[in-house]
């Protein structure tokens, strides 16, 4: 089993969110999972212009991927998260402060990396999260 502790030093200040700063692992085993879309596993597009819908699918499907190696949200050390449009950064930061509490009952959060860019895979996707695990 990975011994993970996820910290937030003094020295680099409050996290903007629900993320921390440092995730120190010692591990035998690492998951690293491919950004997940909201794609369901028939390949269709679920919540075409809904953020909301969009972010229960990704991360969904993140625990899907989780749960095929025999892991939970227990053993995510990091998330990267993409955005298509800056303004629902907002609305992904109101989905983590209601949805994190449920997936992470310690109320530790692992580090994220939130990126903005031009668009994904397919134009209708208007958020991804690639997330690194350890066994």
């Amino acid at each position: 089993m990975a011994e993970i502790r996820i910290i937030n030093p003094e020295t680099l200040g409050k996290p903007m969110g629900q993320y921390s700063q440092i995730t120190r692992v010692k591990a035998s085993e690492y998951l690293f999972i491919a950004g997940q879309l909201a794609g369901d596993k028939d390949g269709n597009i679920v919540g075409a212009d809904d953020f909301d819908a969009q972010c229960a699918q990704v991360f969904g499907n993140v625990r899907a991927a989780l749960e095929s190696c025999g892991a939970g949200w227990g053993n995510v050390v990091q998330f990267t998260t993409y955005l298509v449009h800056s303004q629902d950064i907002p609305k992904f930061m109101q989905y983590r402060l209601r949805e994190f509490p449920r997936m992470f009952a310690d109320g530790v959060y692992p580090p994220n990396t939130l990126l903005m860019v031009d668009r994904l895979v397919k134009e209708p996707f208007l958020v991804e999260v690639q997330t690194i695990a350890a066994l």
